[in-house]
């Protein structure tokens, strides 16, 4: 039996999370972190990681940035393995999740869903075989309460194009503030927020008289928990002390 605690718990992925462990006869759900330390919950709620009593395999975190430090002493003083699945970090955190994976397994990742660890190798190689004669632009759909702009996932797919492409690009972000045309080196990205759009990412090659597309559209946020629960799952078997990724995950799944 994998014992989780949920971080963030009394939110929108923090509930979805809650309801695929409790359908999983392999898991049990022994904690869960909210400010508030309340919520209609069968487990106790802390209103700080330093409060868990009960023991935990694996720390499963959907919440926000501001929650990211009591996080990393928990994985510090008690070795507890951390799945992070919170994004709109800065890099003096992303920096401190480093640190912390010296003393305890941290699985981060910008999107938990399968699809588009599938979709960054896609844009991988469709850079690698476009090169610089498309221009490559990012677009990026989510919900109106989504705070961070562009999303964790974006500025992934945009890394993955970047790492294939023949010259370094740069990112642009807001094409208002600069009237010019556009320089062949860039890589647009943009962002919507609007209703209830759980996840949609295109990524746009354009070139000269045709357009290729590569789209991943999330329908429900069960595709980000069911993925983070398998995160878990996976680090609760790690031992060594790291940063660890969906695409370790990936290496570590034998095929049926």
């Amino acid at each position: 039996m994998i014992r989780i605690a949920i971080s963030g718990c009394n939110g929108h992925m923090g509930r979805v999370v809650e309801e695929i462990c409790l359908a999983d006869p392999e898991i049990s759900i022994v904690a869960g972190f909210d400010l508030l330390g309340n919520g209609d919950h069968d487990f106790p709620v802390y209103s700080s990681p330093a409060e868990l009593k009960d023991g935990a395999d694996v720390v499963i975190d959907f919440s926000s940035p501001a929650a990211l430090k009591g996080l990393l002493e928990l994985a510090r003083t008690r070795r507890i393995p951390l799945v992070l699945a919170t994004t709109g970090y800065s890099a003096e955190q992303l920096a401190a999740v480093d640190e912390a994976a010296r003393s305890a397994p941290i699985f981060r990742s910008g999107n938990m869903s399968l699809g588009i660890n599938l979709l960054l190798e896609l844009v991988k190689r469709a850079a690698a075989v476009l090169g610089g004669d498309y221009d490559v632009e990012i677009v990026e759909r989510h919900h109106h309460r989504k705070v961070d702009a562009p999303s964790g996932t974006a500025l992934m797919l945009a890394d993955a194009a970047a790492e294939a492409l023949p010259y370094r690009p740069e990112y642009v972000y807001d094409r208002q503030s600069v009237r010019k045309p556009r320089d062949p080196r860039e890589i647009g990205i943009s962002s919507v927020r609007g209703g209830t759009i759980v996840g949609d990412h295109e990524v746009i090659f354009a070139g000269r008289d045709e357009v290729i597309e590569l789209r991943h559209s999330a329908q429900s946020r069960e595709v980000f928990a069911s993925g983070a629960v398998r995160a878990a799952k996976f680090l609760a078997g790690v031992r060594s002390p790291g940063i660890y990724s969906m695409a370790d995950l990936v290496a570590a799944t034998k095929p049926l």
